[in-house]
C-alpha cells in the first residue's frame, strides 16, 4: 500500500469526494485487520466478535466521521480509536445488561462481549484514559497513538510533532498515572 495513495484518497474525501472513502478501503483493509487482530488478542478465547466484524463496524463508524485527516498515520490512529470504542461500547452494554437494563440492542446478532474480568478491565482502562485526557490531553493522546493506534514511538513523534524524549517521558508518566488510577477503588 502506497502511503501517498492513502493520503491522496483521504485528501479527496476531505475535499468532498464521497467515493474516495470507498476506494480507500481496499488499500487499508489489511492494516485495519492487523489493528483489529491486535485488539482481539486481549479478548477471551471464543469471543464471538471476530476481527473482520470489528474492522467492518469500525469502518461503518468512520464513514460518518467528519475528520480532517492529516494522512495515513492519522487515519490509522483514528481507526484504532474507533475500534477501541466499539469494544468499550460492547463492554459497557454487557455491564448494563448485568444490571438488568432492557434497553440493550446488540451491535450485531451473535456478538458476545468479552469475559467479565476483561470487560471490567477494558471499562476501567477507558475511564482512566478519559480522566488522563482531562488532566493531560497530550499524554492521553500519546498512549492512544502508541498502544491503541499501534504506532511506533518514531511514528508517534512524527504525528504529534514532539521529540523522541518527550514521547518516551510522556509514556512513562502516563503508564504510572494509569496504573495508579486503575488501582484506586471504584
Amino acid at each position: 500500500m502506497a502511503a501517498e495513495d492513502v493520503t491522496q484518497l483521504l485528501l479527496a474525501w476531505r475535499g468532498g469526494d464521497k467515493a474516495a472513502f470507498d476506494r480507500l478501503l481496499p488499500l487499508v483493509y489489511d492494516e485495519l485487520r492487523r489493528l483489529a487482530h491486535h485488539y482481539m488478542l486481549d479478548e477471551r478465547r471464543g469471543h464471538l466478535l471476530q476481527t473482520t466484524a470489528l474492522v467492518h463496524e469500525a469502518y461503518v463508524r468512520m464513514v460518518g466521521l467528519e475528520r480532517d485527516w492529516e494522512g495515513r498515520r492519522h487515519f490509522f490512529a483514528a481507526a484504532a480509536q474507533v475500534m477501541r470504542r466499539v469494544l468499550v461500547d460492547l463492554a459497557r452494554r454487557r455491564e448494563a445488561g448485568k444490571r438488568g437494563s432492557s434497553l440493550l440492542v446488540p451491535l450485531e446478532d451473535g456478538i458476545e462481549p468479552a469475559a467479565p474480568e476483561r470487560t471490567a478491565d477494558l471499562i476501567r482502562l477507558d475511564d482512566a484514559l478519559a480522566a488522563l485526557e482531562q488532566v493531560d490531553p497530550r499524554k492521553a493522546q500519546v498512549v492512544e497513538l502508541r498502544f491503541f493506534g499501534g504506532l511506533t514511538i518514531d511514528e508517534t513523534v512524527e504525528v504529534l510533532g514532539l521529540s523522541h524524549a518527550t514521547v518516551e517521558r510522556d509514556l512513562k508518566l502516563a503508564r504510572a498515572w494509569l496504573r495508579k488510577e486503575m488501582a484506586a477503588p471504584a
